[in-house]
C-alpha cells in the first residue's frame, strides 16, 4: 500500500514538473518572440531614417508629442500629359506619428493650379497625393514601391489633389506626394520638399516655395528645438 502511494506521488510530482516546463518553455518563446519583432520594428526605422530629410517634433501641454518626418525625393522619369505637356517627377513620402493622447484628424488639399518656386524662376510644379499608404518594407523600392503613376496622373493632374485620414492615438500613419515639374529651360535642379506645422495649419514647402495645405485637429503644439 505504502508503495502504490509513493509512486502514485513520483508520478503526480513528475507530471507537475513537465507542466512547469512546458509553460516555462512557452514563456521564453513568448520573449524570443516579442525580441525578434522588436529588433525587426527598429532594423525597419534605421532603414527609414536614411531617407529621412527633416523631422519635426511638436510637443502639447501634457508633454505628448506629434511627429512629421519627411523623405527624401526618388524618381525622376517623365511623363506626358493629354494635352502633351511634359513633366519631370519626384515621389516623396511624408509620415506622421501620434503619440498624444487624442486621435489626430488630417485633412490636407493641393490647389490644381501651377506655382512658380522663387529660387528656380521659369519652373513651374504641381503637387499631387495619391491614396496609396506608403510603408516601411517599401523604402527601397524605386519611387518607394509606388506604381501605375502615368494613369494616375492623366486622371488627376489638372484636379485639386487631397487626403483625408484620421491617425489614433500611439499610431503612425505615412502617405506619398508627388512633386511635377513642367519640362523647359535648365532642366538640373535638386528638389526638396517637407511638410510642417504652424499653429493648426500645415504647410508644404517646395525649396523655398511654401503653400498652406491643410490643418488638424489638435491645439496648442509647440515645435521642439
Amino acid at each position: 500500500m505504502k508503495k502504490r502511494i509513493l509512486v502514485l506521488i513520483l508520478v503526480a510530482m513528475g507530471l507537475f514538473s513537465c507542466k512547469q516546463d512546458k509553460k516555462s518553455t512557452q514563456v521564453t518563446v513568448d520573449i524570443k518572440t516579442l525580441d525578434s519583432v522588436k529588433n525587426t520594428e527598429n532594423k525597419k526605422q534605421l532603414a527609414a531614417s536614411k531617407f529621412i530629410y527633416t523631422k519635426y517634433e511638436y510637443k502639447d501641454s501634457k508633454g505628448t508629442s506629434l511627429i512629421i518626418e519627411n523623405s527624401l525625393p526618388k524618381g525622376g522619369k517623365r511623363y506626358t500629359d493629354p494635352n502633351g505637356h511634359e513633366y519631370v517627377y519626384a515621389v516623396f513620402w511624408t509620415r506622421i506619428t501620434n503619440e498624444t493622447t487624442n486621435p489626430l484628424e488630417l485633412k490636407i488639399d493641393f490647389p490644381p493650379d501651377s506655382y512658380e518656386i522663387p529660387s528656380l524662376p521659369g519652373k513651374y510644379y504641381k503637387t499631387l497625393i495619391p491614396s496609396d499608404t506608403m510603408t516601411t518594407e517599401k523604402i527601397s523600392l524605386f519611387n518607394y514601391g509606388l506604381t501605375n503613376l502615368d494613369p494616375f496622373f492623366d486622371k488627376n493632374i489638372g484636379k485639386p489633389s487631397s487626403l483625408k485620414r484620421t491617425i489614433n492615438p500611439k499610431e503612425s500613419s505615412a502617405f506619398y506626394i508627388v512633386a511635377l515639374r513642367l519640362i523647359g529651360g535648365d532642366q538640373y535642379d535638386v528638389l526638396r520638399t517637407e511638410l510642417s506645422l504652424k499653429g493648426q495649419n500645415l504647410f508644404y514647402k517646395v525649396r523655398d516655395k511654401e503653400i498652406q495645405c491643410g490643418s488638424i485637429n489638435l491645439k496648442n503644439l509647440t515645435l521642439q528645438k
